[in-house]
Parts: C-alpha cells; structure tokens; sequence
C-alpha cells in the first residue's frame, strides 16, 4: 500500500511538473517584453526631455529681448519686479531714489514707504553683478553699458560716503576713473538729486559720475565726470504731443542736443508727457534717454 501511495504521489509531481514548466515559459517571455517596451519608452522620454530642454527659452542666454539705449525705466524700482521688469522689455536705465536710514541706502519715492528689505544693493547692485558673471560680462549680451541712475533724494553728503563705498565692492562691473583715466564697464552709475559735486568730483577712484542740468551744457568738466545731462520737460518746452510741435522749440532741442553730444553728454529729460508724439520727436532729435513709467508701452513702441 505504501508503495501505491509513493507511486500516486510520484505520478502527481511528475505529472504537475510539465504544467509548471508551460506556466512559467510564457511567463518568462511576457516579462521580457514588458522590459523592452518600458525601455523604449524610458529612452524615448529621455530624448523628449532632451529636446525640450535644449529648445526651451531658459536655455537660451539671458538678454534675448531686444534692447533699446534709448529705453530708460523712470521710478523702476515702483513696478512689480524691479530692474527685472525693465530688463525684459530691453531698457538699458533704471532710476532708483535713495534714502539714507540708519547707515543703509534704502529705495522708495517717499522716506514714508522705505523698508529695510528694499536696499539699492539687494535690488538692483546684486542682480546686476549676478547676470553680468552669467551673460558674458555684461548686462544685455553685446549691449552698451547699463546705466544706474541714483537719484539721492536728501542728504547728499552723508549718503554718498555711504553709496561710494557700496559701490567699492563691485567696482570690477562699474565705470570708473582711476588717477584721471576713464575706462567704461558693464554698468554705469550716474548720481541724480542731492548731488554733492565737490565729494565725487575729489573721488579717486571715481566710481560714479554727476547728472548734469541744462545750465551745465557749457561745462568744461569732462563726460566721464558729467555724462548725463537731465531736466524737466515742463519747465523748458510747451509741447504735450497734442498736435504739431512747433519749430522753434523743434530747434531749441536740437540745440540742445548737439551741444551736449559734442562734449560726449548724453541728455535725459524727466516728465515727458506718455504720448508716441512727444517720443517721435525726441526720437527725430536723438534724445539718448526717453524715460517712461510704462515699460511695455514704450517697448512696443520703439520695435514696432
């Protein structure tokens, strides 16, 4: 009996074996194919991603936007992302107003509206320098020196030391004048305001320049010092882009304007009426700066 029973359990295995072995065949080869198909497709993703990464817009180098010298972001630092804004829509001048508080050059149009967040080094001096080691040394690839126009809005003096000694620590981006040489950086800065004219004139190195004034046309002093000149609009032109500008005042700016290129000045007036008019003239007449509060009017404005 016990040799039946081993025999019955021996014609199981031996009967359940070949079952298994046609089980597991296919089994084997299913498994196989599942791999390959997933590797195509992890392959496939990989080239996909590749591709996008290669093709996408933050692969390209930084200044892609068209840049105007002539695009200047007046008050820039009151939009939603300072300098970045004005970057992207390809200015090539921001203007920044400064208040000194407590040893820290803080921005704000009014004193009432600083916050200790808002420096003129952590908007606009590091992202500066930071784009400039990113995009071959200078602000918009193959563009002109960026201009950095601080407009010191009281305190001259005191805040000066205190700017001038900011700016020392990214003098190797910066314009400046060492013992009487000139020699042009990746970012300009020019001083607006409260200028204190003796203290940067006596700078050496200089590392900033002076905003100059109409009444400044027939100054000596040479555009590495003064290479700006500014004014208000309003206060020397009547017209406000409502019909035809007339022609004494069309000649009255073109005198203007030749005098100031003839000593390597470029000119900037402040409360231009937001109008293309008025920009059609101060384009006729080669006005370096058209300065806006309204980045993207004046962008599609001057590639339309």
């Amino acid at each position: 009996m016990i040799e039946n029973q081993s025999r019955n359990t021996l014609l199981r295995v031996s009967t359940a074996r070949p079952a298994v072995r046609l089980l597991s065949v296919p089994c084997v080869k299913l498994r196989s194919s599942f791999a390959i198909v997933a590797l195509a497709i992890m392959t496939a993703m990989c080239i996909a991603t590749q591709l996008a990464v290669a093709q996408s817009p933050a692969a390209a180098p930084l200044s892609q936007s068209p840049q105007s010298p002539q695009a200047h972001a007046h008050n820039d630092y009151e939009h939603s992302r300072p300098l970045f804004d004005a970057l992207e829509n390809g200015f090539t001048s921001v203007e920044a107003d400064v208040y000194l508080v407590d040893g820290e050059l803080l921005v704000a149009h009014d004193l009432a509206k600083v916050t200790k967040q808002r420096t003129l080094e952590s908007l606009y001096l590091s992202p500066l320098a930071a784009r400039i080691q990113e995009n071959q040394g200078r602000v918009h690839r193959d563009g002109p020196s960026f201009t950095l126009l601080v407009d010191i809005k009281k305190e001259g003096e005191a805040a000066y030391a205190v700017l001038n000694r900011l700016l020392s620590k990214y003098s190797s981006i910066l314009s400046q004048t060492v013992d009487g040489r000139y020699e042009e950086k990746a970012v300009t800065v020019v001083i607006s305001g409260d200028r204190p004219v003796a203290m940067i004139t006596a700078s050496n190195p200089r590392l900033s320049g002076i905003d100059g004034r109409l009444s400044d046309l027939d100054s000596h002093e040479p555009a590495s010092l003064m290479p700006l000149i500014s004014d208000n609009w309003n206060l020397h032109f009547k017209y406000r882009g409502k019909g035809i500008m007339n022609q004494e005042e069309k000649t009255k700016l073109a005198e203007i304007i030749s005098k100031a290129h003839a000593k390597g000045r470029r000119v900037r007036f402040w409360a231009t009426p937001e109008k293309e008019a008025v920009w059609d003239e101060l384009r006729v007449a080669k006005v370096d700066f058209i300065g806006t509060d309204q980045l993207e009017k004046l962008h599609t404005y001057l590639f339309k």
